[in-house]
Parts: C-alpha cells; structure tokens; sequence
C-alpha cells in the first residue's frame, strides 16, 4: 500500500489548516503501535478524529478505530500536554513528508509527523526541544529522544512549486542517472515523475546529463502544468481503481482510462482510500491479541484435564495400594513384628540391612521387601506396585493413609469439573467475542454525524406526563433555555447550588401536576455541580418567568448563564440525584436521559445511573452495550447527554427496597 507523497502532504496539510485554525485539542488514542488518533473540537462543526500513521498518512477520519483498554505511554502525554490547547497553524515544513501542527496552551508546542520511511510522531516544547517521540531512533546526523533538540529531516529535493529552471538545470547537469530516476529521486516520487515524463514527451531512459535546454523547458512546463492547481489551491481529490490504485489531490493523464472517484475533500478521499486497507493491519494485530486470549483459556484447561486425570490415577493407584495392603496382611504383619522387635537391640540401618540379606537368601517374608530407611520407611513391592508403609504404625493405620489419598482427590474432583466447565464457556466467550471484535473491525461502521433536533442541542426529556422539559449544558445554553425558549406560561427551575442548569417546562399553556414538578426537580438535581460532588439529594427551587431576570441591581454583577430571581421561591426539598438512560421514540429513535419514572413509561429498556466513582466514559460503553442492540448510538452520544462527573450503575431492585 502507498505511503503518502510530498504532494500528498502539501494538499493535506492545506486543508487541514483551513480546518483546524482555532480548534481546541481534545483527547488522544493509540489504536496501534505506530498510529495515533486525536480528536479535535472545531467551532460551529463539533467533533473531528485525525489520524497521525507514522511513516504512512495523516488525515481526517470518519471511522472509529478500535482502542487499547490501557492507553499506552504517548497518547497519555500529549493529553497531558495539549489536551485543551488551540491550534495556531498546520504546515509542511519544506515541501517534505513532514507536518507540524503548532498549538497554545499555557505554552506553545509543536506536533511533528514525520511520514518518510517508518516515520515518527514527535511532540516539541515551544524550545524545539523533544518532549517525547512516539519512536526513539538515532542516525549519525539526527537523534530522536526526550530532551534532544529537534533537527528536522536533510533536504530531500526540489519544491516543484517555487522551483527554477536554473535549479532544475543543475539538478539534471549533476546527475549520474537517467532522466526519470532523477526526477523520482528529488522528492517527487514515481507517479509524479512518470507523469511529468509523459506531460514533457521526453524520452525518459535519457541521461539526465545529456539532455538539452529545450528539453529542460518541456520538462519545466509540465511541472509548472501539473503542479498549479496545488499552488491555486484548485485540488480535485480522486480515488483511481480498476486495475491500479491509488488516491490524489489532482488529476494525472497517466490515469485518463482508469476509473475514479471524485470527493469534496482530499482528507475525505485520504481517508477512504487509506482506513480500509489499514483495518486489514490493525486486523491481523487485533487477531493475535483476542488469539492470544483465547489460548490463555485453551492453556488453562489442558491443565485443568491433566489435574483431573491425576486425581483419577491418584484415586485409583491409593485404593489399589490399601487393597494390596490387606490382601497380603499376614506377610506384611509378619515384617512389621521382626522389624519391631528388632528395634529393641538396632538401629534403622542395621535392620535394613539383615532384611536386605534374608531377602538374597530367599526368606518368604523378605521377598516383597524393597528397603528400608533410618526414618522407618518401609517400601515393598507387590504384585509390580510399590507401596510405602510406615514401620512404625499398625497396617490399620498405614491403609488409612492411602485410602485417604483416594477421598481426598475424590473431594477434588467435583473443583476441578467445576472449574473445567467455567474455562470452557470463557473459551466460548473469548472466542465470540474475537469474532464480534473481528467483525467489528473488518466492516467498521461510518461515523455519519446526526442532524439534531433543537431540543437535543440542550438537555431534555419529556416528563411522564408528557411535557417536555429542557435545560442548559452550560453558561451559553443556559442563557438561550430562558431568552430564546421560556414562554409566559412555563416554569423555571434550578438546584439551590452553585453550577446548575437552567431548567425550563414547557407547559404549553396546560396546568402541570406534581409528577411533572417532582420528575423535573430531579433533573434539574442530577444536572448541577451536586451530581460531581456526589450528593445523594439536592433542594430545588422553581418559579415563574416573570421572576427570572438579567436586570441586576445597581453595584450587582450578573455572569453569564446566570439569573436573578425575585420574588418567593417554591422549594422541593432534598430532590433526588438518580437518571436513567434509555432509547425513547420521540420524533424519532433517540437517546433520552431523564428521571427514572419518565424515561419507564416510553421504553423499556434503560439503565438507572447514580453520582458513582466510575468514569463517564466506562459507564457510557457499558450502558451503549445494554440499550443499543440496534448500534444507532454512538459512544460519543452516551457521554454527550450523562451528567457532568463519575457515575455508577444502579439495580431497580435496590431502588424499591429503599
């Protein structure tokens, strides 16, 4: 597969920093090992994903990657350095396969991705000196590592854009090559070369050295032809398949009778053209992490089955050895009564070694006799099986041990069938679960951005008794809940503490019950600074429009998102911080996230959330895995409409018992 030209980054980086100028950065990802995704909120069109491949490509992307449930080292960092930072400029330094995207925080610091042979990502501090590489690497004139100061790349060739005809002379005049390596080699690449060849009509095996003036000026007006749209900034991004494939910011003749597709962007063709052929790596790599999973179980269970036939021989070596101990009883009471009354003249050894001679001279008693040790050890053999008594115990007692042996490992058994049968439904598990994931990853699903409704812009649900309420997420939401939506006859809310939203009933001209009151006082609870301070409960207050002023008094201050309230307030003490989360329809499938009485009477299926210690975005995974069979949520949805802070899942169950 390609790997992006110089070209390429040129038309990239162009639209890129039409795009990103005034972005804030968001978080970051490392989905493979040489692949980092970082995610920007652009004004007035929310969320973008760009994708950073070391060594390969760099766009806009609009399918989700699959990410490490431990994010590695480098992503760690640059959220901690650039998360919140606005960017300044994105530009290709040189007209070379090197980006840098410069952003501002506190400081300024440079992101710079360099896509020449494996590549590299590197953050800069505003110094140019290196945080840290996504790779260490060292050559004799460059060393990529923390603390070293950064040396960009040596030229690599011309700029087909600012190039003059004496330059591209030198260059043809100082070659040892032929007229299309020369080109290909001063930065331009194949394709690019072959074109100008074709667009010059000059012989292209010619010795560079050789050729003459007019030919250098057809070879510079075809440069100059095939390189202005990128210079106007006229692109005409296009994917060429049918027998040869390839993506470009302009048109090539090389490519007239190949078929093509056209794109309004080069980023989106990029990002056609390179996520499919990608996925096919981050595939193979994500196969050997859920194979390696699933022969951790298959591992597991081949010693739990050899466990399990070793407590079998176990059970039924020791029943055999207590059977072989009573049928030769008589013998076997005979040696223990020579041994112990032996015992009262000598030693262990001197025992063990008048048996060892009775047993040569053929003494009946003596035959079964293996030896005997200064511990009183007795090991014998019978009938092939050796068997070890202890010659100072009675035969009782000696048979006990081995048909103890034999309970022992039949008590152990039933575990290990236990154990067995739950490795087994792991390996199920593992092995579904790498097939979803493998599924998942080979037909990713395009992340089409919804067109919301205008209450969905707000926090919202629609009550159980059918009005719908709306809120502010923040100071500027809140200002156009009360400017732009209350109506004379709906009610205002807000939690009795400092950081909450504005929270509006639209009545509608309709009287509105308690249920309504009670549900919306809840909501206005969950979604104020209560809910990040793990609060249980939280005082609530509402009243009427006409009582919710911007007007201050004189030597008052109103912020923004703020209001003055005049007048009595109605209080609905200690309103409970408890929400669910469930996919109603309401104009439409969408996700609602509202008091638990109003989001059960339009679905269900929903989860209860509480203030918790999980992270928001764990919680959201898991309650998208619950309520979107369907997949019409993305994860970013979830966390879009859950409350601001950590949250935990709370059993129905456990609510009515309360």
């Amino acid at each position: 597969m390609k790997n992006m030209s110089n070209v390429d980054v040129f038309a990239i980086s162009h639209e890129l920093k039409e795009l990103l100028i005034g972005a804030r950065v968001d978080k970051a990802y490392q989905p493979t090992k040489d692949t980092v995704l970082i995610r920007f909120h652009v004004p007035s069109k929310g969320r973008v994903d760009v994708v950073f491949q070391a060594g390969r490509r760099v766009h806009t992307t609009q399918y989700p990657l699959p990410n490490p449930k431990i994010p590695p080292n480098f992503p760690m960092l640059l959220r901690k350095y650039i998360k919140g930072a606005t960017v300044e400029d994105v530009r290709q330094y040189n007209f070379d396969r090197v980006m840098e995207i410069q952003v501002k925080k506190e400081h300024k610091f440079t992101l710079v991705v360099e896509l020449f042979a494996k590549g590299n990502i590197i953050l800069l501090n505003e110094e140019g000196t290196i945080i840290l590489p996504l790779k260490r690497k060292m050559w004799s004139d460059r060393k990529i590592s923390s603390k070293e100061e950064y040396k960009y790349p040596p030229k690599r060739g011309i700029n087909p854009l600012e190039i003059q005809k004496e330059e591209l002379k030198d260059m043809f005049q100082n070659s040892e090559s032929d007229v299309i390596r020369t080109l290909a080699r001063s930065g331009l690449g194949g394709i690019y070369a072959e074109e100008i060849i074709l667009r010059s009509g000059i012989q292209k095996d010619l010795p560079a050295a050789e050729l003459k003036d007019e030919d250098i000026d057809s070879i510079y007006n075809a440069i100059y032809e095939l390189f202005e749209p990128l210079s106007s900034s006229k692109f005409n991004p296009q994917i060429i398949s049918n027998g040869k494939e390839d993506v470009l910011p302009v048109d090539l003749k090389l490519y007239e009778k190949y078929k093509k597709e056209t794109y309004t962007s080069y980023n989106e063709a990029a990002d056609e053209f390179f996520s499919g052929k990608v996925r096919e790596d981050i595939k193979t790599e994500y196969e050997g992490i859920w194979g390696s999973e699933v022969k951790k179980y298959e591992k597991r269970l081949r010693i739990q089955e050899e466990t399990l036939q070793k407590f079998h021989r176990t059970i039924e070596k020791s029943q055999r050895k207590g059977e072989l101990i009573y049928s030769n009883y008589g013998k076997i009471q005979n040696i223990l009564d020579i041994i112990k009354k032996a015992r009262e003249k000598y030693s262990w050894n001197e025992i063990a070694s008048t048996l060892k001679k009775a047993r040569k001279q053929g003494l009946e008693e003596a035959d079964i006799i293996e030896s005997l040790d200064k511990m009183g050890n007795l090991t014998l053999k019978i009938e092939d099986t050796t068997i070890l008594i202890d010659a100072k115990k009675e035969i009782p007692e000696n048979t006990e041990v081995y048909y103890e042996k034999a309970k022992k490992a039949k008590r152990k058994i039933n575990g290990v069938l236990i154990a067995i049968e739950k490795t087994k439904k792991e390996i199920e598990k593992a092995k579904a679960k790498k097939e979803i994931e493998m599924e998942r990853i080979a037909l990713p699903k395009k992340r089409v951005k919804k067109e919301l409704k205008w209450f969905e812009k707000l926090r919202w649900f629609l009550s159980s008794d059918g009005f719908l309420v709306i809120g502010g997420r923040d100071a500027n939401s809140n200002e156009i809940v009360v400017k732009k939506y209350m109506e004379n006859n709906d009610i205002y809310f807000h939690s009795d503490i400092h950081g909450a939203s504005s929270v509006v009933i639209k009545s509608e001209g309709k009287e509105v019950p308690e249920s309504t009151l009670n549900e919306t006082a809840s909501f206005a609870a969950s979604f104020s600074s209560a809910w990040t301070k793990g609060f249980g409960s939280q005082d609530v207050y509402w009243v009427r429009p006409e009582q919710v002023s911007k007007t201050p008094q004189s030597g008052e201050f109103v912020a923004k998102g703020a209001f003055i309230i005049r007048g009595s307030r109605n209080y609905i003490r200690a309103a409970t911080l408890l929400i669910a989360v469930g996919i109603v329809d309401y104009e439409g499938e969408r996700i609602m996230v509202g008091p638990l009485d109003a989001v059960k009477k339009y679905t269900d299926n929903y989860v209860i959330i509480k203030p918790g210690y999980t992270k928001k975005e764990a919680i959201a995974r898991e309650i998208r895995h619950r309520i979107d069979k369907d997949s019409i949520l993305s994860l970013e949805d979830v966390v879009r409409v859950l409350p601001s802070g950590k949250c935990d899942i709370v059993d129905e169950r456990d609510i009515r018992r309360k």
